[in-house]
């Protein structure tokens, strides 16, 4: 078992440093820094009320599928990120390039991957092309929390199953 968690360390640490310290470029530092703000609470909470309040049909239904699942899955982000208590990777490795200000919380999962999936998947729903348009947002959310030094690619993964799951329960039981 020792040798499977040593080799998906290794790979894991080989992704985070290819996204955050490979492919770095000024207009991706500007890009991902504006970008990763999609999935924070704030905007995250004004989208799913906004769709939720003031439109009709089918997006008035996923909005409320979003503001839903976006309250249910920060319950168990909250409750990980206490009982596994992963420190960032700008913290652990020295070479990591890290953005102004970055969060001293755990790491795991990321809690923007986990809001932003948890809002855009109920969307997803409603046709194909809110599904091309959306996944690629949420996709980029996370891919930003990793370019910026804030988490690795197994929080933001675990952060969008954990958004998917309680989003396509909301789709379900609303």
């Amino acid at each position: 078992m020792s040798r499977v968690v040593t080799w998906l360390q290794h790979h894991e640490k080989r992704m985070f440093c290819f996204v955050n310290q490979r492919i770095q470029h000024d207009v991706l530092d500007l890009f991902f820094n504006a970008f990763t703000h999609i999935g924070g609470a704030t905007v995250m909470i004004v989208t799913a009320l906004s769709i939720a309040l003031f439109t009709g049909g089918d997006w008035r239904t996923a909005g409320i599928q979003s503001c839903a699942a976006l309250a249910v899955s920060h319950l168990p982000v909250a409750i990980i990120k206490k009982k596994y208590p992963r420190l960032r990777p700008y913290l652990v490795f020295p070479d990591t390039r890290a953005c102004k200000n970055p969060l001293t919380d755990h790491s795991f999962p990321s809690g923007h991957t986990t809001a932003v999936f948890s809002v855009l998947v109920p969307l997803m729903f409603i046709g194909p092309w809110t599904f091309a348009l959306f996944l690629p947002v949420a996709a980029l959310v996370g891919v930003s929390r990793i370019y910026l030094g804030l988490h690795y690619p197994s929080d933001c993964l675990a952060g969008s199953l954990i958004g998917t799951v309680t989003a396509v329960s909301a789709v379900a039981v609303l």
